[in-house]
C-alpha cells in the first residue's frame, strides 16, 4: 500500500494540464491507429507525467502551494523508488510501439530529471529552465505522439504544429510560477516569471499566445480549414477574457497574482483547448 504523500505528490490529476498537446497531435495525424493512440496516452499520462511530478516534488520538498496542490505533503524515499519504477515501465512499454518513441520517452525523462535534480537543477536558470519545458512538454511530445499514433509510424512530422504546441505550453507555464517568486528565490531558483516580474509575465504570456494563434491561422489556412480556426477563436474566448480580467487585477494589485487565480487560469485554458482539440479530432476522423 502506497503512502498518502506518495499518491498525492505523483499528482495524477496534473496530467490533465498536459493533455491538449497529445490531443493536438492526434487531430493532425492523417490516419492514426486508435490502439497505439490509447497506449501512448497511458504511457504519458499514467506513467511519465506523474513520475516527473513525483520526482520534482521529491527534490523540491515544497511546503507552499505547487501546481495543482494547495497543501503538498512531505515526500518520503518511497516516492523516489516509485518514480524510478514508473520510468522503467514506461520505457519498456514504449519499446512495443517503436524504438523512436522509446527514445523520445527516454529523452523526456532525462530532461525532466535534469530539470529537478539538485546537482544539475535546470529549473534554477530562468531561460534554460523555460526552454526545457517549452521544448519537451510542447514540440517533443507532439512529435513522438504524432509518430506513435500514425498507422505507418512516420517520422515526417509537420514542424509548424510542433512549434504551436511549444508556444501554447510556453504561454501558460510562466503563469503557473507567478505566485511562487519568494519561495523559488529562497530555494535558489530564478524562474522565467521571477525574471520578468509579475506584470512582465502577463506581457510575455500574451505574446506567446498571440504567436501560437497566428501560427494556428497559418496552419489551418495551409490545410484549407479556416473554419476550424474560427472555432478555435470562439472556444478560447473564455480564456482570453479571464486572462485580461486577471491581468487588470494584477496591474492594480500584484497580490492578485496568487495560487487560486493561477490554478483557475490553468484549468480554464486546459479545458478550452481540450474541448477544441477533441472537436477537431471528431470532425476530422
Amino acid at each position: 500500500m502506497l503512502q498518502k504523500s506518495t499518491i498525492q505528490l505523483l499528482r495524477f490529476h496534473f496530467s490533465f494540464f498536459l493533455l491538449p498537446v497529445y490531443l493536438f497531435a492526434l487531430s493532425q495525424v492523417v490516419k492514426f491507429d486508435w490502439e497505439s493512440a490509447l497506449f501512448v496516452f497511458a504511457i504519458l499520462h499514467l506513467l511519465v507525467y506523474p513520475s516527473s511530478n513525483g520526482y520534482n516534488s521529491y527534490m523540491d520538498r515544497d511546503e507552499t502551494p505547487i501546481g495543482g496542490l494547495k497543501n503538498p505533503l512531505q515526500p518520503t524515499k518511497e516516492l523516489f523508488y516509485i518514480t524510478v519504477v514508473m520510468d522503467v515501465v514506461a520505457i519498456v512499454l514504449s519499446c512495443f510501439i517503436s524504438s523512436a518513441f522509446a527514445l523520445g520517452i527516454l529523452l523526456y525523462i532525462l530532461a525532466s530529471r535534469a530539470y529537478s535534480y539538485r546537482r544539475i537543477r535546470l529549473k534554477k536558470y530562468p531561460v534554460v529552465g523555460f526552454l526545457t519545458v517549452f521544448i519537451f512538454q510542447g514540440a517533443a511530445i507532439f512529435f513522438i505522439t504524432y509518430h506513435a499514433a500514425s498507422t505507418n509510424k512516420t517520422l515526417s512530422v509537420p514542424i509548424l504544429p510542433c512549434l504551436i504546441s511549444s508556444l501554447l505550453i510556453g504561454a501558460l507555464y510562466p503563469l503557473t510560477q507567478i505566485y511562487q517568486h519568494e519561495e523559488d528565490r529562497k530555494d535558489g531558483v530564478i524562474s522565467i516569471s521571477y525574471l520578468l516580474g509579475k506584470k512582465g509575465t502577463f506581457v510575455f504570456s500574451m505574446l506567446l499566445f498571440l504567436s501560437a494563434t497566428f501560427l494556428l491561422f497559418l496552419r489551418f489556412e495551409q490545410l484549407d480549414e479556416l473554419n476550424h480556426f474560427y472555432w478555435y477563436l470562439f472556444i478560447m474566448l473564455p480564456v482570453v477574457l479571464f486572462f485580461l480580467y486577471w491581468m487588470i487585477r494584477v496591474w492594480r494589485n500584484e497580490k492578485a497574482a496568487d495560487f487560486r487565480n493561477s490554478l483557475l487560469m490553468n484549468l480554464l485554458s486546459t479545458l478550452c483547448t481540450t474541448i477544441f482539440f477533441i472537436v477537431l479530432i471528431i470532425t476530422k476522423h
